[in-house]
């Protein structure tokens, strides 16, 4: 059972708060975090900023679009992070599913050749018990420099013309299909 006051009851109060140790960088549209459990180092997650959000189609279309937006900049910044840490990644999946915690929140999770082999093709949440509770695998210090390396990722995708408010610097619109 978690405590009230722990940050991991009110995830997002406590980003707010600036009380969430997980939390990465504030977005347009929610907080970037990494996640608790490092069994595929860089996983991370962008969890709105809004906890009465539950689903994607809540958002109205500008903020739904903002928050696709964070997320594409947030999954960049977890491939050029591992792929510079790692000469093992291969590449990033992203999952936006809902069915545990109540508000929205999208999971990027980085994969890497050195998977078990009955692992590395199959959905993570295939992996065993002790990635999802053991010591092994939890969020601590030695993970500072991959939770840097994709601060920094973040920051320079922000630099690259990536905004916080999700329009492009030179002000021009971001078009959307009918």
């Amino acid at each position: 059972m978690t405590d009230e006051n722990d940050w991991r009851s009110d995830r997002i109060a406590s980003a707010h708060r600036g009380e969430n140790p997980t939390l990465l960088r504030r977005l347009a549209s929610g907080f970037a975090v990494i996640g608790d459990r490092q069994f595929l180092p860089g996983y991370a997650l962008l969890l709105t900023d809004d906890p009465a959000v539950t689903r994607l189609s809540d958002l109205p279309r500008p903020r739904r679009l903002a928050y696709l937006s964070d997320l594409d900049r947030l999954a960049e910044a977890v491939e050029r992070a591992c792929r510079r840490l790692d000469p093992a990644f291969r590449r990033v999946n992203i999952e936006i599913l809902g069915n545990s915690d109540p508000y929205l929140h999208a999971h990027v999770w980085p994969r890497y050749d050195w998977e078990p082999a009955d692992r590395v093709r199959m959905p993570v949440w295939l992996y065993g018990e002790e990635c999802w509770r053991g010591a092994e695998h939890a969020l601590d210090a030695r993970h500072d420099g991959l939770r840097e390396a994709i601060g920094e990722e973040l920051d320079r995708l922000r630099q690259d013309g990536l905004p916080e408010d999700g329009m492009p610097l030179d002000g021009t619109s971001l078009g959307v299909l009918s």
